[in-house]
């Protein structure tokens, strides 16, 4: 096992992707649209989750573990929905969801998710 340390897109405050002793951690991913359907922030989350995934060279059936924050509880039907679709049957991870103000006014999903290499 290597002690090396791999970081992507990284800036000053934080990397989009960490991958270390065989496991890719990813940011928190929230939508690049505000003001629209929980749907389309969530379907726009994962659409990024694939590609940093990807990137890493892991899918979603690699997911070990996912943290959910919805701005309102309210949401947890809708994005459930969506979230449901996405998951690899028999994959699914260990997951946290909870409400939580998030950091810019119309944003109502953040998802961080980790996954084996």
């Amino acid at each position: 096992m290597s002690n090396e340390i791999k970081r992507l897109h990284t800036n000053a405050r934080m990397s989009q992707i960490v991958i270390a002793n065989g496991v890719v951690y990813l940011a928190g991913q929230v939508p690049d649209t505000a003001n629209v359907s929980v749907t389309q922030q969530t379907t726009e989350i994962l659409t990024r989750i694939d590609s940093l995934l990807a990137e890493a060279g892991v899918s979603k059936s690699r997911l070990l573990t996912a943290n959910i924050w919805l701005s309102d509880a309210r949401h947890f039907a809708e994005f459930n929905a969506v979230w449901d679709a996405w998951v690899p049957e028999g994959h699914a991870p260990t997951r946290a969801c909870v409400q939580s103000p998030l950091m810019r006014a119309g944003l109502e999903v953040e998802i961080a998710v980790t996954a084996l290499a």
